[in-house]
């Protein structure tokens, strides 16, 4: 996507969960057990800060995370607000430390920031009984590509003990995650998941539905929407690594 897009749907989604927290912060949320509505608006505006902070200070922040005081939406607007103001001071490609060795740009913020706001503005409708707002297909395959390939394929391998216990101990024939025209093999083996394109490889598995529905699975925020083919237990060990990625 490009990046002027990326911030559209950031401010969109900035917007909306801002509006439906703000009617219940008390509420439980939950795709987040043991998550208030206040504790998902106070984690977003903390995210918010520690990527400023990262930017301006070309390091992560340490200790983390401060202490914090006032409202929580207070909180969120004040970091939001910074945020922007950050990204507008810098050009996609700038060079910021990010947790994604391959690409450490502002670009990658950009893009982090737009897929993290919309999982989390999910996370808030489904706390206030809301109906979910349509993720625009674009924003949804780009965010199937970011969890699959930076999320699940980095980071089992760049973070290998925190999947130790969902790897498999032999290589596991590929699934197939499919949404809208776009296709990602996923295989499984002992030293990390790979995540290639579709190159017409037979898949053992196959999970398919709508962008957005596919991308709220993989984030584990619905259970419904897709469609699983195959081999169930293959879904079922992709559904525990993608546990382990996104937690």
């Amino acid at each position: 996507m490009e990046y002027p897009r990326l911030l559209a749907c950031l401010d969109a989604d900035y917007t909306r969960l801002r509006q439906v927290a703000a009617q219940e912060l008390t509420a439980p949320v939950p795709s987040c057990p043991g998550w208030s509505v206040d504790d998902l608006v106070q984690h977003v505006g903390l995210v918010y800060l520690h990527k400023v902070s990262a930017m301006r200070q070309g390091k992560f922040p340490r200790p983390w995370p401060p202490e914090v005081t006032g409202p929580s939406l207070d909180l969120l607007d004040r970091e939001y607000a910074q945020l922007t103001a950050e990204f507008a001071a810098r050009k996609p490609d700038e060079e910021t430390i990010t947790w994604y060795d391959p690409e450490q740009t502002v670009g990658f913020w950009i893009r982090r920031m737009a897929q993290e706001t919309v999982i989390h503005r999910v996370d808030a409708e489904l706390a206030l009984g809301e109906q979910v707002a349509a993720i625009p297909d674009d924003l949804a395959l780009d965010g199937i590509d970011e969890v699959l390939e930076r999320f699940l394929g980095f980071g089992s391998v760049d973070w290998h003990e925190d999947f130790a216990g969902s790897l498999p101990a032999a290589a596991l024939p590929p699934v197939l995650v499919r949404a809208g025209d776009r296709g990602w093999l996923v295989r499984a083996a002992p030293e990390g998941v790979t995540v290639t394109g579709d190159d017409g490889t037979p898949a053992a598995a196959t999970v398919s539905g709508t962008p957005q529905a596919v991308l709220l699975w993989l984030w584990r925020r619905s259970d419904g929407g897709v469609t699983r083919d195959g081999d169930p237990e293959l879904v079922d060990r992709l559904r525990l690594l993608l546990h382990d990625a996104t937690q």
